[in-house]
């Protein structure tokens, strides 16, 4: 079973204040759904169909090699009126890249968008503090309040569920990923976790996009 922590550790929000982790709570209680490394066929379809059964916005993060190949599907992200940001072209590790390949894959990444985004995801949660002053410079870098762990194929489907309802509160931004890999466990939890917040109240807002003198 691959190791990783549910919740954002707090050490890190410490280390990196200027990332966000979780968005400050609204007058009702509000969830900030966000996918990573699509989009693909199918599995980013599916996800929006669950989506709209709950009148959800969610935040794709997108990898650019993806938007390259499968471009009508981003088209459909789009007209479901959710929000798109940048993953890099090729899901790089930041702590394994160097910065100039890094940014410029980054920027790669962006043209092939073709939409203006200042809301950037590093792979893995993994990149350099060298990196990050250069990103900043146009980018929010979000992270996560709660890590569901979809990816996990050891961790079963119920235990994936009961641990985002677990750690999920007013304010989470949560990351599943619309991935071939993610999908068994994927396509279990998210309607079910869709079911269990709006039955309490929630609603599913995308992750805000600030303004930045680039874009």
């Amino acid at each position: 079973m691959s190791f990783f922590l549910h919740r954002s550790n707090f050490l890190l929000r410490t280390v990196y204040p200027e990332f966000w982790w979780k968005i400050e709570e609204e007058v009702e209680p509000t969830i900030y759904l966000t996918f990573d490394d699509g989009p693909i066929p199918d599995v980013t379809e599916f996800v929006l169909e669950q989506l709209d059964r709950f009148a959800a916005q969610a935040t794709f993060f997108c990898i650019g090699d993806n938007v390259r190949k499968h471009r009508d599907i981003l088209y459909k992200v789009l007209e479901a009126g959710h929000m798109v940001g940048n993953h890099t072209f090729n899901h790089l590790n930041g702590w394994k890249t160097e910065d100039v390949t890094y940014l410029e894959n980054i920027q790669k990444c962006q043209t092939l968008l073709g939409v203006e985004t200042s809301l950037f995801r590093p792979p893995y949660g993994r990149i350099k503090k060298t990196q990050v002053a250069e990103v900043l410079e146009n980018y929010s870098i979000v992270m996560w309040d709660v890590l569901t762990g979809d990816f996990d194929r050891s961790l079963p489907a119920d235990v994936c569920l009961r641990k985002t309802i677990k750690y999920t509160r007013p304010g989470s931004i949560i990351v599943f990923h619309d991935s071939v890999k993610a999908w068994p466990t994927m396509r279990y939890v998210l309607p079910r976790m869709l079911a269990y917040f709006a039955a309490r109240g929630y609603s599913f807002r995308s992750v805000p996009q600030p303004v930045y003198a680039g874009y």
